[in-house]
């Protein structure tokens, strides 16, 4: 099991939260904060792979 995601070029870290009971992460070797987080692993990546969207499509309006 990777302790990791690479999607479009940007790579997330992957934790788990026993208190929360969930996954979580951030985006890295980014400027500012790209979170996400899922109670399982696919719905982690569905989110991480939204948040790198969301990040790219914020990116073109500066």
């Amino acid at each position: 099991m990777e302790n990791y995601y690479i999607i479009k070029g940007y790579t997330g870290d992957i934790n788990y939260s026993q208190e929360d009971d969930c996954y979580y992460g951030a985006v890295k070797d980014i400027t500012g904060l790209v979170s996400y987080e899922g109670s399982t692993w696919e719905n982690l990546e569905k989110d991480f792979r939204g948040a790198v969207d969301d990040y790219l499509t914020f990116q073109e309006t500066l």
